[in-house]
């Protein structure tokens, strides 16, 4: 069943009909499989989704270099299969994108880069027919298969898909999934969210002025996560991601007692028993309520400095015999 299309250039004939019409708005995902054609005399084969594992995946209004894809999947109801001719006027960036879909997976040595148009006119992008494509340019063939429909109120979106507003408000909702998950003892999934919250606050603060109000705002609200994704990696007893994560702290905040706390205990864990007794004292010198606690601390450290001496004697004696 042939449908009119409101462009002129786009010609659309239904196989199979849907099972209900879809709404689509920015932010819409969508997933569909495609099969795509050259309108010539033997109908060839250039790309098959299928073939390449999985369905496409598709957020409208986020500016994908191939708008006609956009526009189709929005003719159409879910699970519905139809078949566009597109003009070749719409198509010309395809063989960009198709290239793009065929080097998904494979090691980045195998991939071929192009920077300029020299380049590209000599070379070509790396897939002999898609260089043809690119040289002698032809109406295209989509066979298309709405897989489903999920509307932005459906998923959690990604951070590139988010404005800046809906990133400041994931933060403290990211924060508290975290601590949800801590509290469970699940410390990987609790760290991953903390990550998140954290990555967010970063691109935030690309868009400030470093050393601005704005941009300190968001540095100090890095803190509490940074802290909360250490006590996580302490746990884990991933002890250089730990004392990484509290120098950051620390760089931005040298009397913060909790950061010195964990990485002298990441210290004790990396074996660096000299910084891991530094920050033990200066965080025993900003709050002196801590004394029973460090003092504990302080002692295990030096008996497992007498353990590692006594160790390292006896593989000396076992050398000189």
């Amino acid at each position: 069943m042939d449908y009119k299309s409101p462009n002129p250039l786009i010609t659309k004939t239904v196989l199979n009909a849907g099972t209900k019409n879809a709404e689509f708005s920015k932010g819409t995902k969508v997933y569909f499989h495609f099969q795509t054609r050259a309108c010539d005399d033997n109908g060839t084969v250039i790309d098959d989704s299928r073939k390449m594992g999985k369905p496409m995946e598709l957020v409208l209004g986020k500016k994908f270099r191939f708008e006609v894809w956009e526009t189709i999947v929005q003719m159409m109801a879910v699970k519905e299969v139809a078949k566009f001719k597109v003009d070749k006027s719409l198509v010309s960036g395809y063989p960009f994108v198709s290239k793009t879909l065929r080097d998904v997976g494979k090691p980045e040595n195998q991939r071929q880069h192009h920077c300029c148009g020299l380049t590209l006119q000599n070379e070509g992008i790396g897939y002999a027919d898609l260089n043809q494509l690119i040289k002698e340019p032809c109406d295209l063939e989509f066979i298309i298969e709405l897989v489903s429909v999920i509307s932005p109120e459906e998923y959690e979106k990604e951070s590139w898909q988010m404005s800046e507003e809906e990133k400041l408000s994931a933060v403290p909702l990211l924060r508290e999934q975290g601590n949800n998950l801590y509290r469970d003892k699940n410390y990987a999934a609790a760290a991953a969210k903390y990550a998140q919250a954290i990555g967010m606050l970063e691109q935030l603060m690309l868009s400030e002025k470093p050393g601005d109000e704005e941009w300190k705002a968001l540095d100090q609200m890095k803190v509490p996560l940074l802290l909360n994704f250490s006590q996580c990696k302490l746990l884990e007893k991933d002890y250089y991601a730990v004392i990484e994560h509290c120098n950051t702290v620390l760089k931005s905040d040298p009397g913060n007692v909790k950061a010195l706390f964990r990485r002298a205990k990441a210290h004790v864990g990396a074996w660096n028993p000299q910084e891991a007794q530094d920050d033990f004292d200066e965080a025993l010198k900003l709050n002196p309520s801590l004394n029973a606690v460090i003092k504990k601390e302080m002692k295990a450290l030096e008996e497992l400095r007498k353990q590692k001496n006594e160790e390292d004697k006896a593989k000396l004696k076992g050398k000189m015999f």
